[in-house]
Order: C-alpha cells, then structure tokens, then sequence
C-alpha cells in the first residue's frame, strides 16, 4: 500500500515539539505494517534537504516563536482575506491545481494520511479526493474557545473566538469526509462527535527514545519541558509560576526548557528559563522530578508520555493524564496550586533522603508503542476494507464533492 503523509512540515531529522514527535511516532507505525509513505508538506528555510521520498511544497517559517510582529499580523490578514483561521492560511498559498500537480509526482497512491487540520482545513478536498486518514493531534475547536476563554485582552479573545468557530465546522467536516479518523484520546473522539463510530479509532502514542542509564547529574530539582509558543501549553506554564511556585520553598530551583511566542513569564529567582534545549532527554533525567502542570487544551501531552516512558518522578494535573490509561507509582496527581506544591516537596524529601524514586520505564513504553500498533493496524483493516468495498454510483440528488467551496472549511494550530 502506498500513501500521501500529508502535514504542514516535512518530517524533521531531530523533532522538537510534541506534533513532530508524535509524526514521527505514527510514521514508524504505518511503516512497521509494510505501508510505503510519500510524505508532503513544507520545508523550514535552511533545513536539510528534500529526500526522495518527498514532496516539498515550498519554504515557510511556519511558527510563530521566531516569526516577526509584521510577519503575524500578515498571517492574521490572510487568514481574513481567505476566512481561514490563521494556521491554515499559513499554509494555505498553492491553488487546487498546482497542489494536485505535485501530489502526482508520487505516481500512484492508495490515499491521503491527514496529520492534523492545517492541510486539509487549507485544503478542503484533500479529505474526498481519494481515500483519506485523518489524524486529529487535537480537538482544535475547543482549545481555541479555551484560548479565548484565557485571553487578556477584548482583541485577542475575538480572535480566538473566531478562531473557534471556524475550526469547529472545519474539524466536523474533515471527520465526515474522511475514511477513518485516529484521536489521539477517548475524549477527542467525544469532542469530534465521533462517540460510538466505527470510523474512529483512537490511537496511543510513544515518544520512541531508548532508555538511557542516570548519570546521577541533577542540574535543577524541578523541570518543565513544552512548546510555550502553544497556547493551551502556556496557560498551564504561567498557571505553575504564577500560582505553585509562589508556595514553595525559594531553595527548590527550577528550570523551565522550550520555546517562547514573546517573552517567558515574569517568575521568581529560584525559576531559569532555558529556551530551546540540545538535548530534551539529557534535559529531563538532569531533574530531581518533573512537574507536568497542563491546565487545558486536548488531545495527549507527548511530555507526560515521555516523563513516564522515562521512568521519572513527577506531579501532574488530571489535564496532564489525557489519554494514559495506568499512572506510574512514582506519579503523583494534584489539581490546586497548594496540593501541586505540597507534592512536589514531599517528591523532593523523599529523594534527598535517597529513597530511588526512578523507575523503569520500557514496560510503560513497549506498552504504548503496542497499543499504537494495534490502533494503526485497526485504521489500516478499515481503510482497506472500505476501499475494496463495492462503489455505489453517484446519482443526481447528490452535491458535487469533488470541487467543494473553498470557504470556512480551516484549521490548524
């Protein structure tokens, strides 16, 4: 079987952010069940070079960390011009015409694998022009209405709103016109409304990094890793300096490792911002624990995922818990500041009085990556099935599907 991976990036050599990773996860996957992938999609300026098994679709800085004040504000001006919502006017630049003329250099294919809504929300006919797979990283709907819910200013809040909206019949019709869907969650599937379609199978996700021995080095008693550009992962962040730090003991150091949209949050001197970091697994093992702080957004945090594949003590919210069936022994759950904290102390207490708080992770990970199998080989049974299936001619009472309205159907974080 031979598929289109489309996405807005071309898969990168070192993944960073929790999409990427999560891509990487799922290719690996469809590749262990024989499929041959085509991937599709935009390449970072400067990156490395376009592989054979590629079709890139030109050069775009697609993140807003890094991405200029004028660069964002045109963003917002296309996405208005288009009424798209803004990460899918980001991507959103190439005509029916030319995107269906490069998806035919990969010759023949089986059908599209979708990760994500910016393509086929920019792209609505991507979903039906042949077979397709959608994978929804995210309910982006709803962590925009949160975003809009959380933001601090009027202009913000109708931006987000719209943002909402537009996403909400975007994600409704991709999951109608696609052939199956994965989520990355039971509640995603509720909030996609795909509860009780077989249609919908949710998959489990592993970050796929092979255990490394403790050195012993701990840099920082407290760690946070994140993407803070991402908005539903900045709540959580400015929720934790705002409102845990402040009850715990300013001898607790604490790093913070990830990228910014604008500057990091106003913090304590126990807290240190490092950015982006070489070395995230290094990262995570220099900790004493982790604290996993989500407060909203949807779909499963990959940095949980790791924290347990890992092996590492940590304290997490219930937001933080999305899609994680067993919770480790060395994981504490906390759901107000002054609980959070008061676990994060007694984690502390115990591992400086040399109780080994580190446990083994493999199982957790072979875990995951056999239920993430398993779920690949049930979309795989479906699509293959529904695409052997008998066709039922077209009749007149029908809408023409092939060439839908390039209007509100968006999306894409």
């Amino acid at each position: 079987m031979h598929l289109l991976f489309v996405s807005s990036l071309l898969p990168d050599d070192d993944p960073s952010t929790g999409f990427e990773i999560a891509n990487r996860a799922i290719v690996a996957a469809y590749r262990h069940h024989g499929v041959r992938l085509t991937f599709v999609g935009f390449r970072r300026p400067g990156s490395r070079p376009v592989r054979a098994d590629e079709i890139c679709l030109g050069e775009l800085a697609i993140e807003n960390s890094g991405a200029s004040t004028l660069r964002k504000a045109a963003w917002v001006g296309a996405a208005f011009a288009r009424n798209l919502p803004v990460g899918a006017a980001k991507v959103a630049g190439l005509s029916r015409a030319e995107l269906l003329g490069r998806l035919a250099e990969a010759g023949p294919v089986d059908g599209y694998v979708l990760s994500s809504v910016q393509m086929p929300a920019a792209y609505p006919f991507l979903a039906r022009e042949k077979p397709s797979i959608f994978i929804a990283h995210n309910v982006e709907y709803r962590s925009a209405r949160e975003n809009a819910r959380n933001a601090g200013s009027l202009h913000t809040r109708v931006l987000f709103g719209r943002e909402a909206a537009l996403l909400e019949r975007a994600e409704a019709t991709i999951c109608r016109d696609a052939t199956v869907v994965h989520t990355l969650s039971e509640d995603d599937r509720d909030g996609l409304g795909l509860a009780g379609s077989d249609k919908c199978v949710p998959l489990a996700l592993t970050v796929g990094r092979p255990n490394v021995a403790d050195t012993g080095e701990r840099t920082h008693d407290v760690g946070l890793i994140g993407t803070w550009s991402w908005a539903p992962n900045r709540v959580g962040l400015d929720w934790f300096v705002d409102e845990v730090v402040p009850l715990l003991p300013p001898d607790i150091s604490i790093a913070v490792a990830g990228r910014f949209d604008g500057p990091a949050p106003a913090a304590r001197a126990n807290v240190a911002f490092l950015g982006r970091v070489e070395d995230a697994q290094r990262f995570v093992g220099a900790s004493r624990a982790l604290a996993l702080a989500t407060k909203g957004g949807t779909g499963v945090q990959l940095k949980t995922i790791e924290t347990f594949e890992e092996g590492m003590p940590a304290v997490a919210t219930p937001q933080a818990l999305r899609g994680v069936d067993r919770v480790p022994a060395n994981v504490r759950v906390a759901d107000t500041p002054r609980d959070f904290a008061d676990r994060i102390v007694e984690l502390l207490a115990a591992e400086r009085a040399g109780q080994p708080l580190r446990l083994d992770g493999s199982a957790f990970a072979r875990a995951q990556a056999a239920a993430l199998d398993a779920g690949i080989a049930a979309g795989l049974e479906r699509f293959t099935a529904t695409i052997n299936a008998p066709r039922v001619p077209a009749t007149s009472a029908g809408t023409d599907l092939a060439c839908p309205p390039q209007l509100v159907r968006t999306g894409g974080r």
